[in-house]
């Protein structure tokens, strides 16, 4: 197999080249193709001798196609480059609006990928996201939203440590799939046609010898004059029977074979991965998955990628003359069988695989292009220190990091401040951060202490007039699902936002200090934002309370923040300033 160039130096000119070769090839291919078609009109209508350069012409047609395709896979890969970089370049702007959201992998029924922007417009999932098919999607969502389990995140902090150092090798697998993937037929389908054993019969091995060799002697014969050109149309009668037998197999194994760019893709990617030499346990573990019974995959794929192509081009004009000649259908039939049965389950498992090393393609890809540079610590304690932590989805030069503590004399915050400060920022910036470290990623910041705990969030709970919920109810059975977690034993990092908003200052004062005394009996830790100030004088009566909050300067015109946050409660609030910016005017 040629190698394909996965390198984006000298991009423009290199495509440039692929293009008018692939050009020249395919003038030349029509030029032979309508050769091949004289020639077969002159062997039957005038002499089958004529049918021998003709069969000599149409090896060379296919020689010819191969490296057309070729040539426009090189094409296919450049311009995947091209795409890739310009990718990067948005994300790395933060201008996401292209990029596929992953909207359909929100759940309000999760703890916590609705509050924390994983997935919709603006979303970590569009700067994560690096995958080729629906089925590596769907697995890079389900990681993002997956419980905390340290050693699984060290396991993959290691290989993505290990990736980052090859971007050739990120590059490559992921311009593979973009170039060469083609969506339509389902994995499932090929992998249950994979496990179905084919029945090959004697008179089907017998007709795979007598076909052609029948063909060539009638020719032969009729060649010199010993039997008539009418023979032959008995012949192709003959054939028209007997290939019946394997046409509905041969039509089988048509609609289960993945499309030939498809099979290229995962032929490509596959060797990408064999060759590669790793050295952490997670990398070793999917490259051993590609090979479970010591088959290299790349070999088997190329071997169907053969046989594919004839299989799904057997209706093709210039095939049928040459099928109903010398019934090669057969050959077909028993080549793919014995493939099929040499090959067994061995390559059953292979889309789940490359799914899987989609995932870890897209995580070595983001520390490359954005990743942050922070030291993830994980420890058996209840606790959690974030060291001048940023939120990964605001521009690095306007982001403005904070850092906060949570241990056994730290429980929980009272996180109070004006508004459009930063309090909600911050809550998120602390549990996306949570997640990247979840992931095998490092922190957008110096450092991240994440101990023995799972997170919880309660940020935008909103009405749903189909089920008859209220925002002030949804936000309810949100505390609700907290406690029934927390009082079951579970250590859970909590982040409240507004903290029962949805009803009177009294009821959310009295129900809010009542929750707060509720979650210091349990394992639970982390911050609950609130405007009403007069909560944060639980920190002066109970214990492993503190108060911390973000400032607003007002002027007469405008309002400046600095969004930095600061130990005690917030002194002075903004929304009557607000109000009057925003054109409402109060009687003095």
């Amino acid at each position: 197999m040629n190698s394909f160039d996965f390198e984006r130096e000298g991009l423009d000119t290199k495509l440039a080249v692929a293009r008018s070769k692939a050009a020249k090839l395919s003038l030349l291919r029509v030029v032979l193709f309508f050769g091949i078609g004289a020639l077969f009109i002159l062997g039957i209508a005038e002499h089958p001798i004529w049918l021998i350069p003709a069969l000599m012409v149409s090896y060379l047609f296919i020689r010819l196609v191969e490296a057309y395709n070729f040539q426009k896979d090189q094409e296919s890969i450049y311009l995947a480059l091209d795409k890739m970089q310009a990718q990067k370049e948005n994300r790395s702007r933060r201008q996401l609006s292209g990029f596929e959201p992953g909207s359909e992998f929100l759940d309000k029924s999760h703890p916590f990928c609705n509050d924390l922007d994983l997935f919709g417009e603006h979303s970590l999932f569009q700067l994560l996201n690096h995958t080729v098919s629906s089925g590596g999607k769907k697995r890079l969502a389900e990681l993002m939203k997956s419980k905390f389990e340290r050693k699984d995140s060290e396991a993959r902090a290691q290989a993505v440590a290990e990736l980052t150092s090859n971007p050739l090798f990120l590059q490559s697998m992921e311009a593979a799939g973009l170039a060469l993937k083609k969506e339509g037929k389902e994995d499932g389908k090929w992998i249950a046609w994979l496990g179905e054993a084919e029945k090959q019969t004697m008179i089907a091995k017998a007709f795979a010898v007598v076909g052609p060799l029948g063909g060539l002697t009638l020719l032969f014969l009729i060649y010199l004059d010993i039997l008539p050109a009418a023979f032959l149309g008995i012949w192709v009668l003959l054939g028209v029977a007997v290939l019946s037998s394997v046409f509905l197999p041969l039509k089988k194994a048509d609609e289960a074979i993945p499309f030939a760019a498809t099979l290229k893709s995962f032929r490509v990617r596959a060797e990408l991965i064999e060759r590669e030499t790793f050295a952490s346990e997670e990398l070793l573990e999917r490259q051993r998955a590609l090979c479970p019974d010591g088959i290299s995959p790349s070999v088997l794929l190329s071997d169907l990628d053969k046989l594919g192509l004839w299989i799904q081009n057997r209706l093709n004009l210039l095939y049928l003359p040459i099928n109903l000649l010398f019934w090669t259908d057969f050959l077909l039939f028993t080549q793919l069988v014995s493939w099929k049965t040499r090959v067994g389950q061995s390559l059953s498992h292979l889309p789940e695989n490359l799914e899987k090393w989609e995932v870890l393609v897209s995580l070595g890809a983001f520390e490359v292009e954005l990743g942050g540079k922070g030291r993830v610590e994980w420890t058996e304690e209840a606790k959690l220190l974030a060291d001048e932590i940023a939120h990964p989805l605001i521009l690095p030069e306007k982001a403005i990091p904070n850092s906060m503590q949570f241990d056994a004399n730290h429980r929980l915050i009272l996180l109070t401040g004006a508004n459009m400060s930063g309090k909600t920022t911050f809550m998120r910036t602390l549990g996306i951060n949570c997640v990247l470290a979840n992931l095998g990623l490092r922190p957008f910041g110096d450092s991240l202490v994440l101990g023995r705990c799972q997170l919880f969030t309660s940020m935008r709970n909103s009405d749903n007039l189909g089920e008859s919920v209220s925002s002030f109810y949804a936000e309810l059975k949100r505390i609700h699902s907290l406690i029934e977690r927390l009082e079951s034993g579970e250590i859970l990092f909590f982040l409240l936002d507004e903290i029962l908003k949805g009803t009177n200052t009294q009821d959310r004062i009295s129900g809010s200090e009542a929750l707060i005394r509720q979650t210091l009996k349990t394992n639970g830790f982390g911050i609950i934002s609130t405007h009403d100030v007069e909560l944060s004088a639980l920190a002066h009566t109970v214990e492993k309370v503190h108060n911390f909050s973000f400032h607003s300067e007002i002027h007469d015109r405008s309002i400046d923040f600095d969004y930095r946050v600061k130990k005690g409660p917030c002194a002075s609030f903004n929304a009557h300033k607000l109000m009057e910016l925003m054109g409402i005017r109060f009687e003095s």
